[in-house]
């Protein structure tokens, strides 16, 4: 069974050991990974935008300003990696005006359970990004980015699990009962 530790350890013996080779290129996945990365993280900046001036929850507010501020950090850290190695940057939606939640007509505003659903959604998806981008990964320090962004989001993820079991909003598919069991 693979040990995560030792699987640490030789990311960082390699990392080591690579000092006097000449770092490689990117290849054409990672910076379509990162590319793509960028977008779905700007595109989720927007969304969370819309809950900060949709709720009025102190909780959610809460939430949505720490995955506002882990987003805007990620765009960062890509955007500059991104720079570094002279990928252009994709051309991403504008950031929301601030507005008044009691302003917005009710068929139009989001609740917080459709804003907290949705984050989780996003995250998801962000997850699933990260780990394709690990995977696709060859050189160390875009691994390390990913492994760094995954981590964040698992740690926005309980949070937000905690947050949304407490309210009741989490959505929990049918239980499975195998056949001849008795369902409880």
């Amino acid at each position: 069974m693979p040990n995560p530790f030792e699987a640490v350890w030789n990311l960082l013996k390699t990392s080591i050991d690579n000092t006097n080779e000449p770092e490689s290129p990117l290849h054409v996945i990672e910076v379509g990974d990162l590319w793509k990365y960028v977008t779905l993280i700007e595109e989720f900046i927007r969304y969370e935008e819309i809950g900060l001036n949709t709720t009025t929850d102190d909780e959610v507010t809460e939430l949505l300003n720490d995955v506002l501020h882990t987003c805007e950090s990620q765009v960062k850290r890509v955007s500059q990696f991104m720079k570094e190695n002279v990928i252009p940057l994709p051309d991403v939606t504008s950031a929301k005006p601030n507005s008044n939640s009691k302003e917005i007509p009710l068929g139009v505003k989001l609740t917080d359970d459709e804003i907290t659903n949705g984050i989780a959604f996003k995250l998801v998806n962000s997850m699933l990004t990260c780990g394709k981008g690990q995977a696709d990964a060859i050189r160390n320090d875009v691994g390390m980015l990913w492994l760094t962004f995954y981590s964040e989001w698992v740690t926005i993820g309980t949070t937000l699990k905690t947050l949304m079991r407490k309210r009741g909003w989490l959505k929990v598919p049918p239980y499975y009962y195998p056949p001849g069991s008795p369902a409880t």
